[in-house]
Formats: structure tokens, C-alpha cells, sequence
């Protein structure tokens, strides 16, 4: 591994404790306004000193975070489709490396539908991506997004995971599930805990310590913070 991919993944993974804390709020390149997020910047400013990073699209950054901001951006480069669409697996590359070099983000992310009826264009732009990555030193973090016909239990999501690695991808975010210490073995690049829909506080902590608990390095939740009260 390169030095800057290396000096780009330690902005995301604190080397003191091998942790971390990223905060997702690119849900509307999807989703739209949903709750929370109808003003981004309103949203992401109170937050930022609690994040060790953020995870958005282009369009968020630009307009809503400010320039001076030190905190490593994450930076959403797939989409294509909306929640108006029954299949949201139908997505490209909506971002180009040299765009996200010019943004000066510490990584890049990107969605794989594994099990869907895209998933061949997904994991074929998961590794155009990683090989783009690896050329400029930038990592790569791999979204297993889990349709509504998918069990997120651990069998499947060992799958997804496994293949985002195999792939190339440098991080991997996923949902926690029963048995998630054989999703983390089998998976050889570090994985990071998806919040998904809102739930309540304490169930959302909880989530966050059994997983940690069981191999997870941190958390990037979006929802479960930006809709708590």
C-alpha cells in the first residue's frame, strides 16, 4: 500500500485507537430531502467535531460544508437511481477520481448490489474504481447495499463483504447481524457498521457496541444521528 493511501486511511481509521466514527449524510442522492437532512449544512455543522469523518456527494460538499473544514471527506461516487425506483441496484459512477482529487477527500465510496439485478455493473465499477484508487492513492470504501428481497443475515453479507476485498476495496460498510464475528473473519479488509432506518437511542448504541464488540472497527451512521432527538 502505498504512502498517501496509507496517510489517506489514517484520517478515517485513527491510528491511536484503530476506531472509527463516521458520519453518513450523501442519503439524498436517493432519498432526496428526507428528514433531518432538508438543510444539509444546518445538519452537518453541530456534528462535524463529533465525527472523524464525513461521508457525502459532491454536490453536499461544494454547498454545504465549508472550505475551511478539516474534517476527511468521504465521497459518494455512485448513484442513478431514485426511491421512486422498485430496483435502486441500477447505479454508475457518478464522480470522476479527478474530481475527487480536485475535492481533496481522504477516500471514496461506492455502492455494490450483490444478489441483485445489477449486480454485475456494480461490482465491475466497485474494481474500475479500486484500480483508479490504487493509482492515485486513494482507498476505497465498499457500501453492501441490501435490496428488499436480500436476508441481511450473516451468510449473505459474508458474501458481500468478502467479495468487496476481493475486489480490492480498503473498507467495507455493512449491517450488523446475528453471528457477526464470521462476517469479520472471512473478511480481510476492515469493516465499518451501517445504522440504516432510524431506531430508538439506545437500541442504536447498542447496535454500535455488539458490533464493535464483535470485529467492527466503527460505526458510519447517518440517520440514527442527524433524526435523533
Amino acid at each position: 500500500m502505498d504512502w498517501g493511501l496509507k496517510n489517506r486511511l489514517s484520517r478515517i481509521i485513527k491510528p491511536e485507537s484503530a476506531r472509527t466514527v463516521m458520519l453518513a449524510v450523501d442519503h439524498g442522492y436517493f432519498l432526496g430531502p428526507t428528514s433531518g437532512l432538508e438543510v444539509i449544512g444546518k445538519t452537518v455543522k453541530p456534528l462535524l467535531p463529533y465525527a472523524d469523518s464525513l461521508m457525502l456527494t459532491r454536490g453536499a460538499l461544494r454547498t454545504s460544508v465549508p472550505a475551511e473544514c478539516d474534517i476527511p471527506i468521504v465521497l459518494r461516487m455512485s448513484g442513478g437511481t431514485s426511491i421512486l425506483h422498485d430496483d435502486l441496484s441500477n447505479e454508475d459512477i457518478t464522480t470522476s477520481m479527478s474530481e475527487a482529487i480536485k475535492l481533496n477527500v481522504s477516500a471514496v465510496a461506492i455502492s455494490i448490489f450483490v444478489g441483485s439485478a445489477h449486480e454485475k455493473e456494480t461490482l465491475t465499477n466497485l474494481a474500475k474504481l479500486v484500480t483508479q484508487g490504487e493509482e492515485y492513492g486513494i482507498p476505497v470504501l465498499a457500501v453492501t447495499a441490501v435490496g428488499r428481497e436480500m436476508t441481511r443475515d450473516a451468510k449473505y453479507l459474508s458474501l458481500c463483504c468478502r467479495i468487496a476485498a476481493e475486489l480490492g476495496a480498503h473498507l467495507v460498510k455493512t449491517y450488523y447481524c446475528d453471528d457477526f464475528e464470521k462476517v469479520v473473519e472471512t473478511c480481510p479488509v476492515p469493516i465499518v457498521i451501517a445504522g440504516g432506518k432510524k431506531i430508538a437511542e439506545q437500541d442504536a448504541l447498542k447496535l454500535a457496541h455488539n458490533a464493535i464488540s464483535h470485529g467492527a472497527i466503527g460505526v458510519d451512521m447517518g440517520r440514527n444521528i442527524f433524526q435523533s432527538d
